[in-house]
C-alpha cells in the first residue's frame, strides 16, 4: 500500500494506479487481477509460497476434513458455541454478580478467551476468525440464514469506498487502539465492573451488525473489526497458510470465478481473497466458501512451516508494516505504563491535562506513536547503513520488509502479557461458571504460577519470539535487502543488530514489571 498523489488505492491497500478505471471499483476484479502471471511466470512468482500439503488429501482425516467443510453447516457449527458463551457473557455481566472474579463474564474473558485467541493465532493464523460470534451474528443477519445459500443479502450492500479500502489493515489498528484506549480508561480487563465487559461486547456486537447492514460481505471483518489486524499479522505465524488453488493454471483460465462470485454451493469469497494469487495467510478467514464453491474441485486447504506467512511473500504489503509498528508501539507503552515510575509521570500530565485519571490520550497515542516512529526511525538507519543501489525499493518498501520480521517478537509481547491474568486467575473461571449453583470450590485464589515463575515463562515466551524474529530477519534481509544494497553482509548484520535490540528491549522491562497484569 503506497498511498501517493493520482494513484487509486485498491480494495487490497495495493495501489495501481495503472489499473484500468473498470477495475478499481470492483474488489472481485482487483483481486483476480492482482498478479496475472501464467505458466512458468506464476510458477517462480509464487514458488516460495505456495504450501506443499493439503490436509483434505491426507490420508484418514482428509476425507472427513473434505466432506464437512463441504458442509454448509461447518462454519455455523463452528460459531455457534462462541456465539452461545458471548450471549451469556452479556447477560451475567448485566444481571449476574458484581464480584468480576465469580462473574463468568469478565472471568472467561479476560482470564482465558484472550490468552486463547494467541494461541490460536501463533498456531493456525485466523482461527478465530473462522468461529468469531461477532462477525457469524451479522453475517446471518445480512444472509437472513444460518447456513444456507441464500441468493438476496439484506441490507445497502455497499462497497466500502476506495478511499477506505486503500488502507487495509490500518483501520482496523485503529480501531484497535480506540477499544484498548476505552477498555484501559474503564478499567474493564482489569476486570472492573462486570457490567462494562458486557457493555463492551455490546458495542463490538453492534458496530459489527451495522455494518454488515451497510457494506456487503465481510466488509467488517476485512477493514474494521479491531483484532483482524492483530490477527493478520501476528497470524501470519501460524502453520495454516488458507486454502489455496492446487492447480493455479486451472485457477488463470476459469471463466465463471465461483470462489470469487458464489454458485449454487456457496457465497463469493467474503474476504475477496482470490485463492488463485493468495501469497500468505493474512486476508483467509477460513470460512471454506470458495472450498465450496470451485467447479472444478480445485481448491484445498493447505498447511505450511511456520513463520513462512512471515518469512517468504514475495509481495509484502505496507498495511501490515505499519500495524506491526503500531501494535508493537501499544503494547510497548502499556508495558513501561505498568512500572512504579511511570505513575508519577502520568499524575502530572492528568494534572496538566485536567484529565481525570489513566491513560490520558496525549501520552497515550504519544507513546504509542513514537514506539511506532521508532521502529520507522531504526529501519532507515539500516537503510543509510546498507547504502541501496540506484534504483532498490523506495524507503516505505524497505520499511514494510523488515517490520515483517518484528511480527515475531510483537505476537510474543502480546501473549507474555495476558499470561500473569491466566496463571494468576484462570482457575475463577471454573468458580464463575458453578457460583451461580451455590457451590463454592476453594480454587477462587488458587494460583497456577507464582509472580517470579510467570515471569519466567514471560522471559521464555519472549526469548522464543526474539530467536523467531532473528531467523526472519536474517532470512528476510539476506534475500529481499542484500541484493539491493551495495553493502549486502552490512545490511544483514545491521537489521539482526535492531531487531535483537528492540526485542532484548522489550523482554528486559518484563523483570522490574514483576508479573504485573
Amino acid at each position: 500500500m503506497t498511498l501517493k498523489q493520482g494513484s487509486s488505492p485498491s480494495q487490497d491497500g495495493v495501489v495501481e494506479s495503472d489499473r484500468p478505471i473498470g477495475l478499481r471499483n470492483d474488489p472481485i476484479s482487483v483481486a483476480v487481477n492482482l498478479h496475472p502471471f501464467q505458466g512458468e511466470k506464476a510458477k517462480e512468482h509464487f514458488k516460495t509460497t505456495d504450501p506443499g500439503v493439503d490436509v483434505t488429501r491426507l490420508p484418514v482425516i482428509g476425507k472427513f476434513l473434505a466432506r464437512a467443510m463441504k458442509d454448509r453447516k461447518f462454519q455455523f457449527l463452528l460459531i455457534v458455541p462462541n456465539q452461545i458463551i458471548f450471549w451469556i457473557v452479556i447477560a451475567v455481566g448485566i444481571f449476574g454478580v458484581t464480584d468480576p472474579g465469580r462473574n463468568f463474564g469478565p472471568a472467561i474473558t479476560w482470564y482465558l478467551w484472550f490468552c486463547l485467541v494467541f494461541v490460536m493465532m501463533v498456531v493456525v493464523g485466523r482461527a478465530w476468525c473462522s468461529m468469531c460470534p461477532f462477525g457469524g451474528f451479522g453475517e446471518w443477519i445480512q444472509r437472513k440464514t444460518f447456513f444456507k445459500r441464500t441468493q438476496k443479502a439484506l441490507g445497502l450492500g455497499r462497497k466500502v469506498p476506495e478511499s477506505w479500502a486503500g488502507y487495509g489493515l490500518v483501520i482496523s489498528v485503529a480501531t484497535f487502539i480506540l477499544l484498548t484506549f476505552i477498555e484501559e480508561y474503564f478499567n474493564i480487563a482489569g476486570p472492573g465492573a462486570p457490567i462494562a465487559t458486557s457493555f463492551m461486547v455490546i458495542g463490538i456486537v453492534t458496530t459489527a451488525l451495522l455494518s454488515f447492514l451497510v457494506f456487503e460481505r465481510r466488509s467488517f471483518c476485512r477493514y474494521i473489526c479491531p483484532l483482524s489486524s492483530l490477527i493478520g499479522s501476528v497470524g501470519s505465524m501460524g502453520m495454516v497458510s488458507g486454502f489455496r488453488t492446487r492447480d493455479r493454471e486451472v485457477c488463470m483460465s476459469c471463466q465463471t470465478k465461483d470462489c470469487m462470485r458464489g454458485s449454487e454451493d456457496g457465497f463469493g469469497c467474503p474476504w475477496y481473497t482470490w485463492p488463485g494469487s493468495a501469497d500468505s495467510n493474512a486476508l483467509c478467514g477460513l470460512c471454506s466458501e470458495c472450498y465450496k464453491s470451485c467447479p472444478s474441485d480445485n481448491i484445498g486447504l493447505f498447511v505450511q512451516a511456520p513463520l513462512t506467512s512471515v518469512i517468504q511473500p514475495v509481495k509484502r504489503r505496507l498495511d501490515i508494516g505499519i500495524a506491526v509498528a503500531a501494535l508493537f508501539g501499544l503494547v510497548f507503552y502499556q508495558q513501561y505504563n505498568a512500572l512504579g515510575w511511570y505513575g508519577t509521570i502520568d499524575d502530572k500530565l492528568n494534572s496538566i491535562l485536567h484529565w481525570p485519571h489513566y491513560p490520558d490520550p496525549v501520552a497515550y497515542l504519544g507513546g504509542i506513536g513514537l514506539g511506532a516512529l521508532a521502529v520507522w526511525a531504526l529501519t532507515m538507519l539500516v537503510r543509510a547503513i546498507a547504502k541501496p543501489l540506484a534504483g532498490s525499493s523506495s524507503k516505505s518498501s524497505w520499511f514494510t520488509t523488515i517490520a515483517y520480521a518484528l511480527i515475531p517478537i510483537t505476537g510474543a509481547d502480546y501473549f507474555s502479557r495476558q499470561l500473569p491474568k491466566f496463571f494468576k486467575h484462570v482457575t475463577r473461571v471454573g468458580s464463575a461458571i458453578v457460583h451461580p449453583l451455590g457451590m463454592h470450590p476453594g480454587i477462587y485464589n488458587t494460583r497456577l504460577l507464582s509472580d517470579p515463575s510467570i515471569v519466567s515463562v514471560q522471559l521464555a515466551v519472549m526469548g522464543l519470539g526474539t530467536a523467531a524474529s532473528l531467523y526472519a530477519a536474517y532470512r528476510i534481509s539476506q534475500r529481499d535487502l542484500g541484493p539491493q544494497s551495495s553493502r549486502p553482509r552490512a545490511v544483514v548484520t545491521a537489521t539482526l543488530v535492531m531487531v535483537f535490540a528492540i526485542s532484548v528491549l522489550a523482554t528486559i522491562v518484563y523483570m522490574p514489571m514483576h508479573a504485573a497484569s
